[in-house]
């Protein structure tokens, strides 16, 4: 495959886009539910709300101000990149940026609450990140590697479904209907393992559309999701959650440093 040198400023500006992007929606989600985060009683590093409602840190109104300044900040970058790049395509996406976490937590969508929340951190995490960033460098739309981003999409979306073991009991008591919280944390554990599972038969597929092979940097995914189910018993508040959430997350960001490294290195 062959490809174009990094402009640097524009790496620069993507990088921005996607820490504005992340504070928007850390915002915007914290503010749409704390009222289930008063309720959880379970809350860990990677889930539960940063809590700075529920322990009266800040008021919502700020919090709700701050999640606006991301936004409008976010759409202001994206059009000076759009003009700066000859990419027009870069708005829209960053409208869909921000549209996916609106129908993730506000109504009247609100799909965490219908079982549509991983699905959604999914198609933004692996779809709508890295696209933005290809269009910003100047990719072709037409050139995108859709088949790098399919064998992606399973092992996102099993550590969307991992981020919310912990918050199981305080999710069904509010209605929220993740996955852990419709079948319990032991039988999402075993979703997450075939999810990646997934994801590793379609590696040859997803690799090999950009040049690439996955040879033995597959075994660090492989053990790490291998751990999600024998790390057990891990009910929620326990230490254990959390280290099969992390083993999860490691799957992921594992499965993701192939490509990166493997094109850093081409």
């Amino acid at each position: 495959m062959q490809g174009r040198a990094l402009e640097l400023g524009t790496l620069v500006g993507v990088q921005l886009f996607g820490v504005l992007d992340q504070l928007f929606i850390v915002y915007a989600n914290d503010h749409a539910d704390q009222e289930t985060d008063r309720r959880n009683r379970t809350p860990t590093l990677f889930s539960g709300g940063s809590r700075v409602l529920v322990e009266g840190r800040l008021s919502p109104r700020a919090l709700g101000t701050a999640a606006i300044v991301c936004a409008v900040a976010l759409l202001s970058l994206s059009v000076g990149l759009a003009v700066a790049r000859g990419a027009p395509l870069l708005v829209p996406l960053a409208v869909a940026a921000l549209a996916l976490l609106w129908a993730y937590s506000h109504p009247p969508l609100r799909l965490s609450y219908r079982g549509g929340g991983e699905l959604l951190q999914m198609v933004g995490v692996a779809g709508v990140l890295p696209l933005y960033g290809y269009v910003a460098q100047g990719g072709e739309l037409g050139r995108f590697p859709w088949a790098l981003v399919m064998f992606l999409l399973p092992t996102h979306l099993g550590c969307a479904i991992a981020t919310a073991l912990p918050d199981e009991p305080s999710d069904r008591e509010s209605g929220k209907l993740t996955l852990p919280a419709r079948v319990g944390g032991e039988r999402a554990a075993w979703a997450i393992v075939a999810l990646n599972g997934l994801t590793w038969v379609l590696a040859p597929f997803g690799l090999g559309s950009v040049g690439l092979s996955a040879g033995l940097g597959l075994l660090v995914p492989v053990v790490a999701t291998l751990a999600v189910p024998l790390i057990r018993p891990a009910p929620p508040g326990s230490r254990l959650i959390q280290l099969r959430v992390a083993a999860a997350i490691t799957a992921t960001l594992s499965t993701i440093a192939l490509p990166l490294v493997g094109l850093a290195l081409a």
